[in-house]
């Protein structure tokens, strides 16, 4: 089985997050779906930016409703870059606000950011030998 991947991000304004996401990111415009939603591609998985007014529910089994003041989700993007300094300064002059400091570990830099819709997301610029300088020996992965 294969299993692909798309990444779906929710917006208030379709082209102000257009603007901020290729701006920000270097993505390009790919086709749009009638008039609410975009395709960006130039990332390893296209990225579909959705407008959606908030206070609209979620979904009809979750009537939660949209928000786009920062919130917080335990799933976010993270966006490799090979120059964390460069990518960062990119993002910033975009829109993108950077939340604490740049932190630097074994595998990597890491800068938490913030689009102007609320969303969470991350720039991360691999060292060495990336994640394989933390990991350990796999066991019980699927192939």
């Amino acid at each position: 089985m294969s299993l692909g991947v798309m990444v779906n991000v929710d917006v208030e304004n379709l082209g102000q997050a257009t603007d901020f996401y290729c701006n920000a990111l270097g993505l390009r415009v790919g086709r749009h779906l009638g008039p609410t939603i975009v395709e960006l591609l130039g990332a390893a998985a296209p990225i579909f930016l959705i407008e959606a007014p908030a206070g609209s529910a979620a979904s009809g089994a979750c009537p939660q409703a949209r928000y786009y003041s920062r919130h917080w989700t335990p799933v976010h993007l993270d966006f490799t870059v090979s120059d964390l300094d460069a990518a960062l300064a990119r993002a910033q002059r975009a829109g993108a606000q950077l939340e604490g400091s740049v932190s630097t570990a074994a595998w990597g830099k890491l800068a938490r950011m913030s689009d102007p819709f609320g969303n969470g997301f991350c720039l991360v610029q691999f060292l060495n030998r990336g994640y394989d300088e933390i990991a350990t020996t796999r066991t019980g992965l699927a192939n």
